[in-house]
C-alpha cells in the first residue's frame, strides 16, 4: 500500500534540526578531526622524530595530564552548550515567526472585511490597512498576498459615472437619488485612485528598504487607469508588471527614470486615449516591455532620452491611430525595439535626434496607411532599422537631415512608395 508524505509547512522547512544525539556526534567527531589535524601539523613543523621511551612519568608531568584531561572534558561541555544553544535560539526564532505570521493573518482578515465593506470610508480603511500589513510583513509571500489582494480590488468591476443631473423636469426624489449615486461613485473612485498612488509610492521605494515592493508582482490587467501612477526612478530588476488590457483615461503613469534589468512590463493589449505612459531618460539594460497589440488613439507615451543598452521594447502588432510615441534624443546602443506588423493610420512615432550605435528597430511587415514615422535628425553610426516587408500605402517615414556614417536601414521586399533616405 502506497503512503503518501506529508509535505512540510514553511515554518518546519524553515527550522530542520537535526536530532540532539545526531548533532553532537558530528559535533565531537569534527572536534577530534580538528585537534588531530593541529596535533599532525606540529609535528612535521617542528620536525619531531621519535619518543623517548625511557623516560619516566614525574608528578609535574602527571598533572600537566591530569590539567590537559579537564581541559578536554571542560571543552566537549562548551560544545555541548553551544549545539543545545544553538538549537534553542532556532526554535525561538521559529516560534517567533510563527508568532508573527498568526498576528499578520489575524489583521489580514480584518483588513480585507473592511475592504469588502459598503462603506467607502471603511473600504479606504482597509486598503491603507493592507498597505502597512504589506510593509511589516514577515516574508515575501506574505507581503505578495496583500498586493494581491489590492490589485484584484481594482480588477473587480466599479459602478460607472452617472454623468449629469437630471434635467429640471426632474423630481426632487430623482435629483437626490442622482446625487447620492455621483457621491458614491466618487467615494469609490477615492478608494481606487488610493491604491494606484499608494503602489506607485512602494514601487519607488529602493530595494534594500524595508517597505519596498520592486520585487513583487503587479497584476492590473484589463484595470482602467483613470489616477496617476507614479514610478520615477524605480528599479525592476525580477518582477513582472502587468498592464495587459489595461485602459489609461484621464491618468498619468510615469516610468521616468526607471531602470529595467530583468523584469518583465506588459501593456499588451492596452488602450491609450489620454494623457499616457511615460519613460522619459528610462534605461533598458535587460527585461522586456511590451505595448504588443496596444492601441494608441490619443495621449502620447514618450520615451525621451531613453537608453536602450539590451533587453526590448514590443510595440508588435500595435495599432497607431492617433496619440505619439517619442524616441526623442533615446540612444540605441543594444537591444531590440519592435514595431514588427503594427498598423499606422494616424499618430506620430517620432525618432528624432535619436542615436543608432547598435541593437535593431523592427518594422517588419507594418503597415503604413496614414500618421508619421519620423527619424529626422537622427544619426545612425551602427544597429539596424527594418522595414522588411512593410507596405507604403500612405503616411509619412522621413528622413530629413537624417546622418549616417555606419549601421543600416533596409527596406527589403518592402512595397509601395518606400521613403528615399
Amino acid at each position: 500500500m502506497a503512503t503518501s508524505r506529508r509535505s512540510r509547512s514553511p515554518n518546519e522547512r524553515e527550522l530542520q534540526l537535526s536530532r540532539i544525539g545526531r548533532a553532537l556526534t558530528l559535533t565531537f567527531a569534527a572536534a577530534v578531526l580538528v585537534a588531530g589535524g593541529v596535533f599532525y601539523g606540529l609535528v612535521v613543523l617542528l620536525d619531531f622524530k621519535e619518543i623517548d621511551n625511557s623516560a619516566r612519568l614525574d608528578a609535574k608531568t602527571l598533572f600537566d595530564l591530569v590539567k590537559l584531561s579537564f581541559g578536554v572534558v571542560a571543552g566537549a561541555g562548551a560544545l555541548v552548550a553551544l549545539v543545545v544553544a544553538y538549537r534553542r535560539q532556532r526554535v525561538d526564532e521559529v516560534g517567533a515567526h510563527r508568532e508573527a505570521t498568526r498576528l499578520h493573518t489575524e489583521r489580514f482578515s480584518q483588513a480585507v472585511d473592511k475592504l469588502g465593506s459598503d462603506s467607502p470610508a471603511v473600504r479606504l480603511g482597509g486598503v491603507h490597512a493592507l498597505a502597512g500589513l504589506a510593509d511589516d510583513a514577515p516574508d515575501h509571500s506574505l507581503r505578495q498576498t496583500c498586493i494581491d489582494v489590492l490589485c484584484a480590488y481594482l480588477r473587480l468591476p466599479f459602478p460607472p459615472d452617472p454623468g449629469d443631473p437630471p434635467d429640471d423636469t426632474s423630481t426632487e426624489e430623482q435629483r437626490e437619488a442622482h446625487q447620492d449615486k455621483k457621491d458614491r461613485y466618487r467615494a469609490l473612485r477615492e478608494v481606487r485612485h488610493t491604491i494606484l498612488r499608494l503602489t506607485g509610492d512602494h514601487y519607488r521605494i529602493p530595494q534594500d528598504a524595508h517597505r519596498s515592493w520592486q520585487v513583487c508582482n503587479l497584476d492590473l490587467t484589463g484595470v482602467t487607469i483613470d489616477g496617476d501612477m507614479d514610478f520615477n526612478g524605480a528599479t525592476f530588476s525580477g518582477s513582472r508588471v502587468s498592464f495587459d488590457g489595461a485602459t489609461f483615461s484621464g491618468a498619468r503613469v510615469s516610468f521616468d527614470g526607471a531602470t529595467f534589468s530583468g523584469a518583465r512590463v506588459s501593456f499588451s493589449g492596452a488602450t491609450f486615449s489620454d494623457r499616457g505612459v511615460s519613460f522619459d531618460g528610462a534605461m533598458f539594460s535587460g527585461g522586456t516591455v511590451s505595448f504588443s497589440g496596444a492601441t494608441f488613439s490619443g495621449g502620447g507615451v514618450p520615451f525621451d532620452a531613453a537608453r536602450f543598452s539590451s533587453g526590448g521594447v514590443s510595440f508588435s502588432r500595435a495599432t497607431f491611430s492617433g496619440g505619439e510615441v517619442d524616441f526623442s534624443r533615446a540612444m540605441f546602443s543594444g537591444g531590440r525595439v519592435s514595431f514588427s506588423g503594427a498598423m499606422f493610420s494616424g499618430g506620430r512615432v517620432s525618432f528624432f535626434g535619436a542615436m543608432f550605435s547598435g541593437g535593431t528597430v523592427f518594422f517588419d511587415g507594418a503597415m503604413f496607411s496614414g500618421g508619421t514615422v519620423s527619424f529626422s535628425g537622427a544619426t545612425f553610426s551602427g544597429g539596424t532599422v527594418s522595414f522588411s516587408r512593410a507596405t507604403f500605402s500612405g503616411g509619412r517615414v522621413p528622413f530629413i537631415s537624417a546622418r549616417f556614417a555606419g549601421g543600416e536601414v533596409s527596406f527589403h521586399d518592402a512595397t509601395g512608395s518606400i521613403p528615399p533616405l
